[in-house]
């Protein structure tokens, strides 16, 4: 690494976007996270903004999933990429079986 300025290998970063995608949906949709979801909304309801509505926006959701992988990644790259492509391997197969269904 030089200065501030990291290099991300192509690889590494389909990984990590895979990765953020998948956490993305994991909070947003995924009925494993759902008893998680009601008990926030039922102290923030997702009308009046802040948490509530977090939990409902994949931009605001992937954002900050984002920085927490590119400062993992900044301070432990093997470890964060193991534990990612975990993520990114399952974010290729629902992607794959949301083809498959289509067809």
């Amino acid at each position: 690494m030089k200065g501030i300025a990291m290099e991300i290998a192509f690889g590494n970063f389909i990984i990590l976007a895979l990765a953020v995608y998948r956490a993305s949906r994991l909070i947003i949709e995924d009925t494993v996270l759902d008893s998680f979801r009601n008990w926030v909304w039922s102290r923030f309801t997702p009308d009046r903004g802040g948490i509530g509505y977090l939990l409902t926006c994949y931009w605001c959701v992937s954002f900050w999933i984002s920085s927490l992988v590119i400062v993992s990644y900044i301070i432990v790259p093997i470890p964060t990429i193991a534990v990612c492509a975990v993520f990114a391997l399952s974010a290729g197969a629902g992607i794959i079986t949301a083809w498959l269904d289509k067809k």
